[in-house]
């Protein structure tokens, strides 16, 4: 029986948490369109987000690159298919691999940064200080922080997308001695907008997620220093979960529009 309460227990908070995370969603997109719009705060937060992930993004891309043609090239040259290489590449990179390995490397960088900032916040009592002070600390802490999340995310998956199909001519140019306007011909012939579109707009909600789940976790935070450590660690698993599933429910509405 203690064993059955336990389940109970857990579907229950779980239950309760995706309803406090939904009201959560609803308020930011409520608070978003209301004055005072913090503009400073927004565009300080894009930096931190996006220039400061610049690099470990570009590291990620370059290795996946290397990596995916690497492991891939042996296969096709069995076939004599070779000469597919910067195509399947190009396509693997755009459509999937770097969007969600992008996500998932800013959801460990950024998500944890958010869920821990805020909850420090949040236990120091800066965010009570701030509402007492007649500042709304949702608009200023959390709207800003998802909105910059959100716009920054689907342009570091252009960079790391950049990076890698670089990191993947190298390759190629060592081991085939394929030239620079030869490889990304190639690419660029086999993309096609069904590509690149779909790609894009789950980046966006891939930000969102990562900025909500991180904010709402440090938001939440509970008292005492144990709540900041547990409030990053959640925010990077939840997030991690909720990119795989928006990231198969966008591969299956794509897919449906494919097939009509």
């Amino acid at each position: 029986m203690s064993g059955l309460n336990e389940i109970k227990s857990r579907l229950t908070n779980f239950f309760i948490e995706t309803g406090e995370i939904a009201y959560f969603t609803k308020r930011f997109f409520t608070e978003m369109f209301r004055r005072p719009f913090e503009m400073k705060e927004f565009f300080r937060q894009c930096y931190q987000m996006g220039n400061r992930s610049l690099l470990l993004v570009g590291i990620t891309g370059f290795i996946i690159g290397l990596v995916l043609t690497l492991q891939t090239r042996p296969t096709l040259m069995e076939f004599g298919a070779e000469s597919w290489m910067p195509s399947m590449v190009g396509i693997s990179i755009v459509r999937e691999v770097g969007p969600i390995i992008t996500a998932l490397v800013c959801a460990g960088r950024i998500g944890s940064s958010i869920g821990a900032e805020l909850g420090s916040m949040r236990v120091t009592e800066q965010i009570d200080a701030m509402e007492v002070s007649g500042t709304n600390p949702f608009k200023y802490l959390v709207v800003t922080r998802v909105l910059a999340v959100t716009l920054m995310l689907p342009l570091l998956v252009l960079f790391g997308d950049a990076i890698a199909l670089f990191g993947s001519y190298l390759v190629e140019n060592i081991k085939g001695d394929v030239s620079f306007m030869l490889y990304f011909n190639k690419v660029f012939d086999a993309l096609e907008f069904g590509d690149i579109i779909p790609a894009t707009i789950k980046s966006f909600f891939f930000g969102l997620a990562i900025g909500i789940v991180g904010c709402f976790k440090g938001f939440n935070c509970k008292k005492g220093t144990e709540g900041v450590g547990k409030a990053a660690n959640t925010a990077v698993v939840l997030t991690s979960l909720l990119l795989f599933i928006i990231d198969f429910i966008a591969v299956f509405v794509t897919d449906i529009f494919y097939d009509l």
